[in-house]
């Protein structure tokens, strides 16, 4: 088991991007080694326990692999790293360290083939480009128009304020398309909660 998981109370995305602030030790030796061997390191979504202290009691058996690909020193003097998601995975089985950190074994999940975006993803690719113009979505650099509904599905599933059980639900389905017509769903049911 050498895969190191960072549990989290959100949902990363492959083509997605993610600010940390990393300050816990095992966190940032963690840091150092994946950034020392080129690797990566798992998120996943905290279902009990805290981000802090010690590990995670519950959390997603799905999850997805974040490569750094910047950091910086953050004015507080903590470690700030911004991660991109790249491949989603299972974990299998897991241990957790005298430091608190976990470690796993992980399946590497197929992705089904992509496609191009079709008449009927025009609303939710319109809805991406209206989120580049939120001050949090530009500074990641995400948001604006895709090509793919690959990259449409995941931005929108991350981006939008779903729970961390629904966004777990969308992270799980390997077809972009399937994924957009959940999202699809879970719009329509919050358009409907508004109107009620």
């Amino acid at each position: 088991m050498n895969f190191p998981l960072f549990p989290l109370n959100t949902v990363l995305f492959p083509g997605c991007m993610l600010d940390l602030q990393i300050f816990e030790a095992r966190y940032l030796d963690m840091v150092s080694a994946c950034m020392r061997r080129g690797e990566g390191f798992g998120v996943v979504g905290i279902f009990a326990g805290r981000e802090v202290g010690v590990a995670a009691e519950r959390f997603a058996a799905v999850g997805c692999e974040a490569l750094i690909r910047d950091f910086q020193q953050r004015p507080n003097g903590l470690l700030g790293i911004r991660v991109e998601g790249v491949r989603r995975f299972h974990v299998e089985q897991i241990e957790v360290q005298a430091d608190q950190l976990t470690l796993a074994e992980v399946t590497w999940l197929d992705e089904a083939a992509d496609a191009p975006l079709l008449a009927e993803h025009a609303d939710l690719a319109a809805l991406l480009n209206a989120l580049v113009e939120h001050p949090l979505v530009a500074g990641l650099g995400m948001g604006g128009a895709v090509a793919s509904q690959q990259a449409l599905a995941n931005q929108l599933a991350y981006l939008l304020p779903f729970s961390v059980e629904q966004k777990l639900q969308a992270l799980q389905q390997a077809d972009p398309g399937q994924r957009l017509a959940y999202i699809q769903s879970l719009l329509d049911e919050l358009q409907g909660e508004m109107i009620a």
